[in-house]
């Protein structure tokens, strides 16, 4: 899968090359993108390679469509599709990014002060939309590893605790928790409060469906599973995500108009179901980032920087300076990298982006360190 070919191929879906050519000099230098999208966007975890080739010639052909809703049969027929995949009963799938409906419903439960214990740093939005119904924030510092640290989240439950929030693997430090000690712990605490696991990230893992903790949900243990379509299928601009839940908080989250197809949106419907089909890209895209990880780390360990093992589409290292001064000085040179995430304040993430891209910030990297 090139670079070029991926250009290519966004281009044919924009269409923005035919109307360049037919637009006058002039106009088309009033439609120039503006001075933000000349940067290198290794800021927000992007899949830079890109959706499956199938999406991208699916889409166009949908493009005189989308005056209409999405259509409920198509929903229906991808939960269906979902179900097959991870060996679950439809009525356990939910379509859908509901982590900011999750988190009010559960708040809700049990009277006010519920306690959402989550991995701190991270991705905050099941807690957050928790917070508007009064739930209470509980972080937990990750362990010595930059993983969740299992011991300190199951002592911080408590009578009040309503659930758990944990993204493996981890973001921002990319790490994995070790299978059998993670299953273990959810088997045994889901039993005290209910358990979300984000797995926005996992299928970069070469281990992916041995890994997953849909195998407790098929159990029937009180743990949620999270998957997007935003990263490793390249489709963050048509966003959908869906969760695998037990039947009962299923079915309770699907009266609450979860998996309604107006919201989902027919163009990100029709990517989800041809991208979740094609394995092959998913697996070109695993390899591919895999060996730019490697080249990562080659330079992390000759520059002597301290970094996580990040099994993702993004590094994190401790650039022993100020976070801010790395992301002003990359972005002086074209390169927008991650914020910072306290209480790391010298450690810095950036995405995995195109070999071009990676070989440009690697470089840039190396310029900055021996300039600050």
């Amino acid at each position: 899968m090139s670079e070029e070919f991926t250009r290519r191929s966004l281009l044919k879906l924009s269409g923005m090359a035919a109307l360049a050519a037919a637009m006058p000099r002039a106009e088309a230098a009033q439609h120039a993108a503006p001075a933000e999208f000349s940067l290198i966007h290794l800021n927000l975890n992007e899949n830079a390679y890109g959706p499956s080739q199938k999406v991208l010639e699916a889409i166009p052909r949908e493009l005189t469509r989308i005056s209409r809703y999405g259509d409920p049969q198509v929903a229906q027929s991808l939960t269906e599709q979902i179900a097959a995949y991870e060996k679950l009963p439809v009525e356990q799938v939910l379509l859908g990014e509901i982590l900011g409906v999750l988190g009010p419903h559960l708040g809700s439960q049990g009277g006010p002060g519920g306690e959402f214990i989550y991995s701190t740093p991270g991705y905050l939005a099941l807690v957050d939309a928790a917070a508007h119904s009064g739930g209470i924030e509980v972080p937990v510092p990750l362990n010595a590893a930059y993983e969740n640290d299992l011991p300190a989240l199951q002592a911080a439950i408590t009578a009040k605790t309503r659930a758990l929030y944990l993204i493996n693997p981890h973001n921002p430090t990319g790490t994995v928790s070790e299978n059998d000690a993670f299953k273990k712990f959810l088997r045994e605490t889901s039993q005290r409060a209910p358990i979300i696991v984000d797995e926005a990230y996992l299928e970069f893992t070469p281990d992916f469906d041995s890994r997953s903790a849909v195998s407790l949900v098929r159990e029937g243990a009180n743990v949620l599973v999270f998957r997007t379509f935003d990263k490793i299928h390249g489709l963050a601009g048509l966003p959908l995500g869906y969760t695998l839940a037990p039947k009962v908080l299923a079915v309770e989250l699907l009266k609450q108009g979860v998996r309604d197809a107006e919201a989902l949106g027919r163009l990100n419907m029709l990517a989800g179901s041809i991208a979740l089909a094609d394995t092959a890209h998913v697996q070109r895209v695993r390899a591919t980032v895999a060996t730019e990880r490697a080249k990562w780390f080659a330079l992390l360990d000759e520059l002597e920087l301290p970094h996580t093992k990040s099994t993702t589409n993004f590094i994190f290292f401790d650039a022993g300076r100020p976070q801010a001064q790395i992301a002003d000085a990359m972005r002086a040179r074209g390169i927008l990298i991650a914020r910072a995430f306290p209480p790391y304040a010298t450690w810095v993430r950036i995405t995995i982006g195109l070999p071009r891209e990676n070989q440009l910030a690697q470089q840039s990297l190396k310029e900055v360190l021996k300039g600050i």
